[in-house]
C-alpha cells in the first residue's frame, strides 16, 4: 500500500527499492512506455516506413507526456482518493503538461517548420545546407487525447490488477 506521508518516519529506514511497490509510479511508467512503443506501428501505418527513433523522441501519436501524467493522476485518484488535495495537485499539473504539449510545444514545431522552409529557400543550389530544426515538438489535440485515453486505461488496469 502507498504511504503518502510527506516526512519519512524516523524509525523507518529509507529503502530505495520500495519504489518498485509504488503503484502510481508504475502505472505512469507503463503508460509512457506503451505510448512510446505504439508510436512506431502507428507511424508505419501512416507513412509506410519504420521509424525506430520514435522510441526516444517527443511528438507523435499518442502523446506519451499526456499518457504519463494522466495515468499518474488517475492512479492517484484511484489509490488515494478523488477528493484528496493530492489529486487536485495532480489534475493541475496534468492540465499544464497537456496545455504545453498541445499549445506551446506545438507552436514551436510550427515555427521550426517555417524556419526550415526558409533555410531550404536560402540554400537552394548551395552545397552547404543549414541544420534542420526538429518540427515535431508538440502534439495535435488528437495526439494528446490519445495519450489521455491511454493513461486512463493503463491506470485503471493497474488498479484492477494491483489493488
Amino acid at each position: 500500500m502507498i504511504s503518502w506521508s510527506i516526512i519519512q518516519p524516523k524509525n523507518k529506514p529509507v529503502a530505495f527499492f520500495d519504489i518498485i511497490h509504488n503503484q502510481v509510479l508504475i502505472a505512469g511508467l507503463i503508460a509512457w512506455a506503451i505510448a512510446q512503443i505504439i508510436k512506431i506501428p502507428i507511424e508505419y501505418l501512416l507513412t509506410g516506413r519504420w521509424d525506430w527513433s520514435l522510441l526516444l523522441r517527443a511528438g507523435g501519436m499518442p502523446s506519451s507526456h499526456s499518457a504519463l501524467v494522466v495515468a499518474i493522476t488517475h492512479a492517484v485518484g484511484l489509490y488515494v482518493g478523488f477528493a484528496q488535495p493530492l489529486y487536485a495537485v495532480c489534475v493541475m499539473v496534468t492540465m499544464v503538461v497537456v496545455y504545453d504539449a498541445t499549445g506551446i510545444r506545438r507552436q514551436a514545431g510550427i515555427h521550426a517548420s517555417l524556419i526550415n522552409a526558409m533555410i531550404d529557400d536560402l540554400t537552394a543550389g548551395h552545397p552547404l545546407k543549414g541544420e534542420q530544426l526538429r518540427e515535431v515538438l508538440g502534439h495535435t489535440p488528437l495526439e494528446a487525447l490519445g495519450g489521455i485515453i491511454l493513461g486512463i486505461v493503463v491506470a485503471q488496469v493497474c488498479w484492477l490488477l494491483w489493488p
